[in-house]
Protein backbone atom coordinates (compact mmCIF):
# COMPACT_ATOMS: atom_id res chain seq x y z
CA UNK A 1 0.00 0.00 0.00
CA UNK A 2 1.41 3.49 -0.77
CA UNK A 3 1.92 6.15 1.14
CA UNK A 4 -0.54 9.05 1.28
CA UNK A 5 0.66 12.13 0.24
CA UNK A 6 -2.09 15.37 0.89
CA UNK A 7 -1.32 18.66 -1.83
CA UNK A 8 -3.04 21.77 -0.95
CA UNK A 9 -2.72 24.18 -3.79
CA UNK A 10 -5.27 26.75 -5.22
CA UNK A 11 -3.29 26.84 -8.53
CA UNK A 12 -4.61 24.09 -10.81
CA UNK A 13 -1.41 23.57 -12.81
CA UNK A 14 0.95 23.43 -9.92
CA UNK A 15 -1.41 20.91 -8.00
CA UNK A 16 -1.63 19.05 -10.84
CA UNK A 17 2.33 18.48 -12.04
CA UNK A 18 3.12 17.86 -8.83
CA UNK A 19 0.13 15.19 -8.12
CA UNK A 20 1.26 13.06 -11.60
CA UNK A 21 5.14 13.28 -10.41
CA UNK A 22 4.40 11.96 -6.52
CA UNK A 23 2.21 9.37 -7.87
CA UNK A 24 4.22 8.38 -11.52
CA UNK A 25 7.48 8.78 -10.51
CA UNK A 26 7.29 8.27 -6.82
CA UNK A 27 4.85 5.53 -6.13
CA UNK A 28 2.97 7.79 -3.93
CA UNK A 29 -1.02 7.97 -3.19
CA UNK A 30 -1.86 12.00 -3.70
CA UNK A 31 -4.85 13.22 -2.34
CA UNK A 32 -5.35 16.94 -3.84
CA UNK A 33 -7.46 20.02 -2.22
CA UNK A 34 -7.76 23.46 -3.81
CA UNK A 35 -7.68 24.94 -0.11
CA UNK A 36 -6.62 24.60 3.44
CA UNK A 37 -10.48 24.47 4.28
CA UNK A 38 -10.84 21.51 1.99
CA UNK A 39 -7.48 20.29 2.75
CA UNK A 40 -8.61 19.87 6.69
CA UNK A 41 -11.70 17.57 5.98
CA UNK A 42 -9.57 15.39 4.17
CA UNK A 43 -6.54 15.10 7.15
CA UNK A 44 -9.21 13.32 8.79
CA UNK A 45 -10.64 11.40 6.28
CA UNK A 46 -7.40 9.95 4.36
CA UNK A 47 -5.02 10.56 7.30
CA UNK A 48 -2.09 11.08 5.23
CA UNK A 49 2.06 10.24 5.74
CA UNK A 50 2.83 13.96 4.77
CA UNK A 51 1.28 17.48 3.78
CA UNK A 52 2.46 19.68 1.10
CA UNK A 53 0.86 23.02 1.32
CA UNK A 54 0.86 26.27 -0.34
CA UNK A 55 0.69 29.33 1.72
CA UNK A 56 -1.53 31.85 -0.15
CA UNK A 57 -4.97 30.06 -0.61
CA UNK A 58 -8.84 31.33 -0.59
CA UNK A 59 -11.09 30.36 2.60
CA UNK A 60 -8.05 28.74 4.53
CA UNK A 61 -4.32 29.94 4.16
CA UNK A 62 -1.69 27.35 4.73
CA UNK A 63 -0.74 28.61 8.13
CA UNK A 64 -3.86 28.66 9.44
CA UNK A 65 -4.87 24.94 8.44
CA UNK A 66 -1.05 23.70 9.36
CA UNK A 67 -1.94 25.65 12.72
CA UNK A 68 -5.76 23.95 13.25
CA UNK A 69 -3.47 20.20 11.78
CA UNK A 70 -1.28 20.99 14.55
CA UNK A 71 -3.66 21.06 17.39
CA UNK A 72 -4.85 17.25 17.03
CA UNK A 73 -3.14 14.90 19.27
CA UNK A 74 -2.56 12.02 15.79
CA UNK A 75 -1.29 15.00 13.69
CA UNK A 76 1.34 16.58 15.86
CA UNK A 77 4.39 14.77 14.57
CA UNK A 78 2.57 15.03 11.05
CA UNK A 79 5.05 16.40 8.18
CA UNK A 80 4.30 19.44 6.82
CA UNK A 81 6.16 20.52 3.74
CA UNK A 82 5.08 24.67 2.79
CA UNK A 83 5.69 25.77 -0.94
CA UNK A 84 4.95 29.76 -1.77
CA UNK A 85 6.47 32.67 -3.13
CA UNK A 86 6.73 34.62 -0.18
CA UNK A 87 10.71 34.19 0.69
CA UNK A 88 11.66 36.68 3.43
CA UNK A 89 13.42 35.63 6.77
CA UNK A 90 10.03 36.32 8.56
CA UNK A 91 7.88 34.32 6.60
CA UNK A 92 10.16 31.50 7.03
CA UNK A 93 10.23 31.94 10.56
CA UNK A 94 6.45 32.16 11.11
CA UNK A 95 6.53 28.80 8.79
CA UNK A 96 8.65 27.29 11.04
CA UNK A 97 6.59 28.39 13.99
CA UNK A 98 3.28 27.29 13.00
CA UNK A 99 5.15 23.71 12.69
CA UNK A 100 6.10 23.11 9.28
CA UNK A 101 8.92 20.73 8.67
CA UNK A 102 10.66 22.40 5.13
CA UNK A 103 9.95 25.61 3.02
CA UNK A 104 10.24 25.14 -0.82
CA UNK A 105 9.94 29.01 -2.65
CA UNK A 106 8.89 28.60 -5.78
CA UNK A 107 9.31 28.35 -7.98
CA UNK A 108 10.93 24.88 -7.23
CA UNK A 109 12.30 21.68 -9.02
CA UNK A 110 9.75 18.70 -8.64
CA UNK A 111 13.05 16.28 -7.94
CA UNK A 112 13.76 18.48 -5.30
CA UNK A 113 10.25 17.92 -3.78
CA UNK A 114 10.55 14.17 -4.03
CA UNK A 115 13.98 14.32 -2.30
CA UNK A 116 12.77 16.56 1.02
CA UNK A 117 10.00 14.28 0.75
CA UNK A 118 11.25 10.99 0.89
CA UNK A 119 14.24 12.27 3.52
CA UNK A 120 10.94 13.38 6.13
CA UNK A 121 9.00 10.17 5.45
CA UNK A 122 12.50 7.96 6.46
CA UNK A 123 13.24 10.13 9.01
CA UNK A 124 10.04 10.14 10.60
CA UNK A 125 9.66 6.64 10.45
CA UNK A 126 13.17 5.99 12.37
CA UNK A 127 11.23 8.46 15.07
CA UNK A 128 7.65 6.06 15.30
CA UNK A 129 10.18 2.99 15.60
CA UNK A 130 12.65 4.25 18.53
CA UNK A 131 12.20 2.13 21.20
CA UNK A 132 10.83 4.36 24.77
CA UNK A 133 13.58 4.03 27.51
CA UNK A 134 12.90 1.77 30.16
CA UNK A 135 13.00 2.71 33.54
CA UNK A 136 16.42 1.49 35.80
CA UNK A 137 16.08 -1.82 37.45
CA UNK A 138 15.77 -0.94 41.11
CA UNK A 139 18.35 -1.81 42.71
CA UNK A 140 18.86 -5.25 44.74
CA UNK A 141 18.57 -4.88 48.57
CA UNK A 142 21.57 -6.14 50.45
CA UNK A 143 19.27 -9.26 52.31
CA UNK A 144 18.04 -9.94 48.59
CA UNK A 145 22.11 -10.21 47.43
CA UNK A 146 23.52 -12.15 50.47
CA UNK A 147 20.33 -14.86 49.97
CA UNK A 148 22.08 -15.01 46.31
CA UNK A 149 25.75 -15.71 47.91
CA UNK A 150 24.04 -18.22 50.32
CA UNK A 151 22.73 -20.46 47.62
CA UNK A 152 23.92 -23.89 47.30
CA UNK A 153 26.13 -24.38 44.08
CA UNK A 154 23.77 -27.38 42.53
CA UNK A 155 20.97 -24.91 42.97
CA UNK A 156 22.80 -22.01 41.09
CA UNK A 157 24.15 -24.68 38.40
CA UNK A 158 20.71 -25.65 38.24
CA UNK A 159 19.11 -22.53 37.13
CA UNK A 160 21.85 -21.28 35.01
CA UNK A 161 21.40 -24.24 32.96
CA UNK A 162 17.67 -23.39 32.67
CA UNK A 163 18.64 -19.94 31.82
CA UNK A 164 20.93 -20.77 28.98
CA UNK A 165 18.08 -23.37 27.40
CA UNK A 166 15.52 -20.30 27.53
CA UNK A 167 18.00 -18.00 25.40
CA UNK A 168 18.62 -20.80 23.27
CA UNK A 169 14.85 -21.32 22.84
CA UNK A 170 14.75 -17.53 22.57
CA UNK A 171 16.91 -17.25 19.64
CA UNK A 172 16.16 -20.25 17.42
CA UNK A 173 12.59 -18.37 18.02
CA UNK A 174 14.07 -15.16 16.48
CA UNK A 175 15.93 -17.04 14.34
CA UNK A 176 13.16 -18.67 11.61
CA UNK A 177 10.24 -16.56 10.47
CA UNK A 178 6.98 -17.25 12.61
CA UNK A 179 4.70 -19.49 10.99
CA UNK A 180 1.97 -16.51 10.13
CA UNK A 181 4.75 -14.46 8.39
CA UNK A 182 4.11 -13.60 4.66
CA UNK A 183 6.17 -15.45 1.53
CA UNK A 184 8.74 -13.00 0.88
CA UNK A 185 11.35 -13.12 -2.48
CA UNK A 186 14.97 -13.17 -2.10
CA UNK A 187 14.99 -9.51 -2.85
CA UNK A 188 13.06 -8.50 -0.88
CA UNK A 189 14.26 -9.94 2.29
CA UNK A 190 17.45 -7.94 1.45
CA UNK A 191 15.34 -4.42 1.11
CA UNK A 192 13.61 -5.38 3.99
CA UNK A 193 16.50 -6.03 5.88
CA UNK A 194 18.51 -2.52 4.94
CA UNK A 195 15.03 -0.90 5.71
CA UNK A 196 14.93 -1.78 9.33
CA UNK A 197 18.62 -0.16 9.36
CA UNK A 198 16.77 3.05 8.89
CA UNK A 199 18.41 3.44 5.08
CA UNK A 200 15.96 5.09 2.55
CA UNK A 201 15.12 4.51 -1.50
CA UNK A 202 18.21 5.82 -2.84
CA UNK A 203 20.48 3.72 -0.13
CA UNK A 204 18.99 0.54 -0.69
CA UNK A 205 19.81 0.84 -4.09
CA UNK A 206 22.81 1.81 -3.84
CA UNK A 207 23.86 -1.07 -1.53
CA UNK A 208 21.75 -3.41 -3.93
CA UNK A 209 22.24 -1.80 -7.10
CA UNK A 210 19.22 -1.06 -7.78
CA UNK A 211 17.09 1.87 -8.76
CA UNK A 212 15.06 4.02 -6.14
CA UNK A 213 12.33 2.95 -8.45
CA UNK A 214 12.95 -0.64 -8.07
CA UNK A 215 13.33 -0.59 -4.64
CA UNK A 216 10.08 1.36 -4.27
CA UNK A 217 8.27 -1.24 -6.07
CA UNK A 218 9.77 -3.84 -3.29
CA UNK A 219 8.63 -1.69 -0.30
CA UNK A 220 5.01 -1.22 -1.61
CA UNK A 221 4.95 -5.02 -2.13
CA UNK A 222 6.07 -5.51 1.43
CA UNK A 223 3.71 -2.97 2.48
CA UNK A 224 0.78 -5.24 0.67
CA UNK A 225 1.82 -8.39 2.14
CA UNK A 226 2.42 -7.22 5.76
CA UNK A 227 -1.16 -4.98 5.30
CA UNK A 228 1.26 -2.08 6.58
CA UNK A 229 0.62 1.50 5.62
CA UNK A 230 4.55 3.16 6.55
CA UNK A 231 7.67 1.70 7.18
CA UNK A 232 7.06 1.87 10.93
CA UNK A 233 4.80 -0.50 10.83
CA UNK A 234 6.57 -2.57 8.66
CA UNK A 235 9.32 -2.90 10.76
CA UNK A 236 6.91 -3.45 13.48
CA UNK A 237 5.35 -6.33 11.69
CA UNK A 238 9.15 -7.62 10.49
CA UNK A 239 10.45 -7.94 14.14
CA UNK A 240 7.21 -9.16 15.55
CA UNK A 241 7.40 -12.19 12.39
CA UNK A 242 11.19 -12.69 12.94
CA UNK A 243 11.45 -11.13 9.04
CA UNK A 244 15.12 -9.83 10.24
CA UNK A 245 17.97 -10.78 11.22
Amino acid sequence: MPLTILVADDDFATRLSITDYLEITCGYSVIPAENGKEALGLVDEFQPHLIVTDITMPEMDGYEFVRRVRTRPAFRLLPVIFLTERTSTQERIRGYQMGCDNYLAKPFELQELGAVIRSLLDRYALIAQAPSRSPEPEPTPTGARSRANDQPEEDFLTQKSNTSDSLRDSSASRASPSQNAPSLTQREREVLDLLTEGLSNIQIGSRLHLSPRTVEKHVSSLFRKTDSNNRAELVRFAMEHHLVR
